[in-house]
């Protein structure tokens, strides 16, 4: 009874916490940008190709059957025209066999009720059929319109199939030529912040074994955040399969000054292996961590230098190229030359700590060396794919500091 007098004012809270969460969605639809927009614009076109179906097909045409336009057109403003086409073909089948089976039950049994017990098993189990995906429903559907309104004559169906196809004609055209959904912006979202977090991982790493305090906690919560890390890459594997889906068959996309092509996939094959690559060195961390007695089983020097190592790789990720993708070799303007700069001094730095680990773990030959022969492997393995990313390797910044030297000497001079 307590918690019977208490739901009303549950209830109440709900109903708050849920206005207040479309008055937000509503503020951003009508601010700028984003899912919320692409939603309402996708409600609003589906309204608009139902009101142009009916209008042709019952005010104009006058037909038979005329609710059937409007109602294949509202569910053919799909979120892609891809899959507004694919379910169109999709409806369409499933449509003319649902009005052909009830047709055929009803002409063979006169009866309605003995036609649905004929018709209804067939349809659904037709309607199932996993090609069809969720436009399977719709085959019984077409036929329980067909017995309830019990009209069976060739003409009645051929009226069915004529008005289902209008409506799909309508809603494609809509979807396809008034702001055509193009999904790129989750790509560059998520294309920004895998870096960000990646860079933030690392330097929390860093700070950790920097102070020389990290616990086997500390190591599992950096291996937690490194996973998550890996789900992100997985995301953007998801939304870029969305945005390449959205360009498909989509003859309006480049009318929309709002949705910039996507930018290139050679870039989340580098980063999905420099993700793979942190959470291999989080593992060993959290695997290593500290003995039982408090005593950190990597070797004294190792962390202090696996802390340099994983900042500068920090750096790395942070001065990644913002522009998605492009050459930086091509942009020659003072903020790209201060990246790259920028770059060519955490890269060295990288490498420094590198062989610095490199050559303790070919000292070492103690029971610390499984732990350190896998952090030099993974960091190893890391260094690589992003001096990838950042298109230079330790030769090439060192070479390009040499340039900037004789460019200064020259300028000076």
């Amino acid at each position: 009874m307590k918690n019977l007098g208490r739901a009303p004012q549950q209830w109440g809270q709900w109903a708050t916490w849920e206005c207040a969460a479309v008055a937000r969605s509503a503020r951003r639809a009508l601010s700028g940008p984003g899912p919320e927009r692409d939603t309402a614009v996708q409600a609003l076109k589906a309204a608009a190709a139902a009101l142009i179906a009916w209008a042709l097909a019952g005010w104009w045409w006058k037909a038979p059957m005329a609710m059937l336009a409007p109602w294949t057109a509202i569910f053919l403003v799909q979120s892609t025209v891809y899959r507004s086409l694919k379910s169109a073909l999709q409806q369409f089948v499933v449509v003319v066999m649902g009005t052909l089976l009830a047709a055929g039950a009803g002409l063979l049994t006169g009866d309605t009720m003995l036609a649905m017990v004929i018709a209804l098993p067939v349809t659904m189990l037709f309607g199932s059929y996993a090609r069809f995906g969720t436009q399977g429903l719709n085959a019984p559907t077409a036929a329980l319109f067909v017995l309830v309104y019990g009209t069976y004559s060739g003409f009645d169906i051929i009226h069915r199939f004529l008005e289902t196809l209008l409506g799909a004609v309508i809603g494609l055209a809509v979807n396809a030529l008034v702001l055509p959904p193009v999904h790129s912006r989750s790509v560059r979202h998520l294309r920004g912040r895998l870096p960000e977090e990646s860079a933030a991982l690392l330097h929390a790493v860093a700070d950790g074994l920097g102070d020389g305090t990290y616990s086997r906690d500390d190591a599992q919560a950096w291996h937690d955040r490194a996973r998550r890390l890996t789900d992100r890459v997985t995301d953007l594997r998801t939304a870029r399969r969305w945005s390449e889906e959205s360009y498909r068959f989509n003859p309006g996309h480049r009318l929309r000054r709002s949705a910039p092509e996507p930018p290139a996939a050679d870039w989340d094959f580098a980063w999905d292996r420099i993700t793979q690559h942190a959470e291999a060195i989080t593992r060993t961390l959290a695997e290593a961590g500290q003995d039982r007695s408090g005593r950190t089983v990597l070797p004294v020097p190792a962390p202090r230098i696996l802390a340099e190592l994983l900042g500068a790789a920090g750096d790395l990720c942070e001065l990644d190229d913002p522009l998605g993708g492009s050459d930086p070799a091509d942009d020659d303007t003072d903020e790209a030359r201060r990246r790259s700069r920028a770059r060519r001094e955490a890269l060295r730095r990288a490498y420094a700590a590198q062989d610095e680990l490199t050559s303790l773990f070919r000292e070492r030959g103690d029971a610390s060396q499984d732990a350190l022969a896998a952090v030099t492997a993974d960091t190893i393995r890391l260094l690589a794919d992003l001096s990838a990313i950042a298109g230079q390797g330790p030769d090439d910044a060192d070479e390009a500091d040499e340039a900037d030297r004789q460019e200064a000497d020259g300028s000076g001079g």
